[in-house]
Parts: structure tokens; C-alpha cells; sequence
């Protein structure tokens, strides 16, 4: 017991003095859990800026929506209450119109495709835009392809959508996607689909494989149709309030790290989305991969007529789609 007390008496001292050590702490919001490659991706971003400022900058990560879902950390990022938060494009569309553009569905070919795009100056020009929103965007993370589960029947086609109630982020743009496709969108937090599917609230939900596992929402939803409607990219912002108050030379610092832990993430990524399929079809989920996407694309044209107006927004997708 002596030998177990002066343990924790010593880890409690270093912990202590590794805080003291940090002059500034960032706190950090994800709503997945601990080891989502998000998550994963954010912390060694924190072990980078450590070592790149010989300990003056610390990132203490609160994961698992410990600070709230994604819309409050948003406002709560904003305002400064936190400093990093890692969130998905989608609950930014109907605040940036630049954030709609890699929303859009279908509109990367692949994810070697998404890479090139946000890796370069297009990615930077969507990302640039956040900081009239009070956000600093530092860089983009995976997030696999979105397909559509649920507790139903196997979709195979529109037709089998038609009628269906599905969970969506909030966001109109996808509302209005789901509902180009014949079912009804249900805008909804992260945390409450489980319950949702389970209780009949909501048929389903659309999602990659390590949320669609990670979430336990492949217990309630045995049903999983690969048609990959959305590819959209996550993005680590930091709070403008946040930001300014860093040195020139800190920020560069951040930015750094920032850009450093995405190839991190991308690799934890790779690796996750293998473990959650295998684990899936372990459990004895029926995958549907034999599906025609040609009318699920086709009826995205008045999605994009919608929501890509202005000349500049057309001119990004332009450009997007002819990014080899």
C-alpha cells in the first residue's frame, strides 16, 4: 500500500510540474472518444508543439464530447472558451460558404483526390475563410466516406430510401441532400442517434466506419449501404481570440504542428477504418456494396444549384473537379 500511495504521490508531483512548466495550455474539444484518430491526431499535435517550444505550450485534449456536442463547442470556440476544437466541415456550411464546397456530395473522386485538393492552394483558400468567423482553420483531417445505415432493410436504391428517417448533421445542405434522395433528414445531435435508432425515432444515421462502429450504432443499425455520398474532410480550428493572444513566432509554431499531425492522423485513420470494418462484419452486419451511384449523383443537381450560386463558389468546384 506504502509503495502504491508514493506511486501516486510521484505521478501526481510530475503532473504537476509538467503544468507548471507549460505557460500556456490549450484546451482542446473533440466529441469522439479516446483513440479516435481525430482525437489521436490533436494530442500529437500537442506532443509536437511541446517539443517545438521546449515545453512553454501544452494542448490538454477533452474528448468524447466532455465540453459538448459539436454546435456548442463551436459557439464556445468562437467566444474564446476554448482554444482547439476538431470538428466536422458539415455544422460550418450554413455559416461559411466556402465550408459547403467539400460538403458537397460526390464531389471528390477519391481520397488520394481529397488530399491534392485540401493539401493545396484550393485547401488553403477554404480554410482561409474561417477567420472571418472568428476562427483560425489550422488544417484538415480524414474522415472517411459517409454511406447510410439502419435498423430497416438493405438499401440497394433510391427507390428502398424513399420515406426513410435519417439522422443529419446540422446542416441544410445536408437536409437537402437526403431529401433530394427521397427520405426525410432528422438534424441531430451526434450523442442522441443511438437512442434515436433504438427507440424508432429515426430509422438511421449516415456516417464513416469508425463512427458508424465507434458509436456502438452498428448494434441498433445492421444495415450498412456503401454508396459513399459524402467525403467531406474534418478541420481543426482554434479560437481568433485564442490565436492573437500567441506571438508571431508561436502561432508559426502552432500552424506547424497543426499541419505535422496530419499525415499522423491520415495513417491512425487508414488503420482505424480497417479495424471498425473488420469488427462489423464480425458481428455479422449485412454490407451492401452492389449499388448503381449514377442516380444517387444524378440527383444531386439541384443540391449544387442551390448552394453553388456566386461565381466564386462555382469557381472553386470548377477547380476542385479538375484537380487531377
Amino acid at each position: 500500500m506504502l509503495k502504491t500511495v508514493t506511486a501516486a504521490l510521484l505521478a501526481s508531483v510530475a503532473m504537476a510540474s509538467a503544468s507548471i512548466a507549460c505557460e500556456i495550455t490549450l484546451k482542446a474539444a473533440d466529441t469522439h472518444p479516446d483513440g479516435y484518430p481525430t482525437v489521436e491526431g490533436v494530442k500529437a499535435m500537442g506532443k509536437m508543439l511541446e517539443e517545438k517550444t521546449d515545453g512553454r505550450i501544452c494542448v490538454e485534449m477533452f474528448h468524447s464530447a466532455q465540453l459538448g456536442e459539436e454546435k456548442d463547442t463551436i459557439e464556445q470556440t468562437q467566444f474564446g472558451v476554448i482554444d482547439l476544437n476538431r470538428v466536422s466541415f458539415g455544422p460550418f456550411n450554413n455559416i461559411i460558404p466556402e465550408s459547403q464546397i467539400p460538403s458537397l456530395p460526390y464531389i471528390f473522386r477519391s481520397v488520394d483526390h481529397m488530399h491534392k485538393v485540401m493539401d493545396g492552394d484550393i485547401g488553403a483558400e477554404i480554410l482561409g475563410a474561417f477567420s472571418d468567423h472568428d476562427l483560425i482553420a489550422l488544417t484538415s483531417y480524414d474522415a472517411g466516406s459517409r454511406s447510410f445505415y439502419n435498423s430497416q432493410k438493405p438499401i440497394t436504391s433510391m427507390e428502398d430510401l424513399a420515406g426513410m428517417k435519417f439522422r443529419v448533421m446540422q446542416s441544410d445542405l445536408f437536409v437537402d441532400m437526403v431529401g433530394a434522395l427521397g427520405a426525410n433528414a432528422t438534424p441531430m445531435p451526434y450523442g442522441e442517434v443511438y437512442s434515436g435508432i433504438q427507440t424508432g425515432v429515426i430509422d438511421g444515421a449516415e456516417n464513416n466506419w469508425p463512427s458508424y462502429e465507434s458509436s456502438g450504432h452498428f448494434e441498433v443499425a445492421g444495415y450498412y449501404t456503401l454508396d459513399q455520398h459524402l467525403m467531406v474532410p474534418e478541420v481543426l480550428v482554434m479560437s481568433k481570440a485564442s490565436w492573437e493572444k500567441l506571438s508571431e513566432e508561436d502561432q508559426k509554431l502552432v500552424m506547424e504542428a497543426a499541419k505535422e499531425s496530419t499525415a499522423v492522423q491520415r495513417k491512425l485513420w487508414a488503420d482505424r477504418e480497417a479495424a471498425s470494418e473488420e469488427k462489423v462484419r464480425a458481428a455479422g452486419n449485412e454490407i451492401i456494396t452492389d449499388i448503381d451511384k449514377t442516380p444517387f449523383i444524378e440527383a444531386m443537381a439541384p443540391v449544387y444549384e442551390k448552394y453553388v450560386t456566386d461565381e466564386k463558389l462555382k469557381d472553386l468546384v470548377a477547380r476542385i473537379q479538375a484537380v487531377e
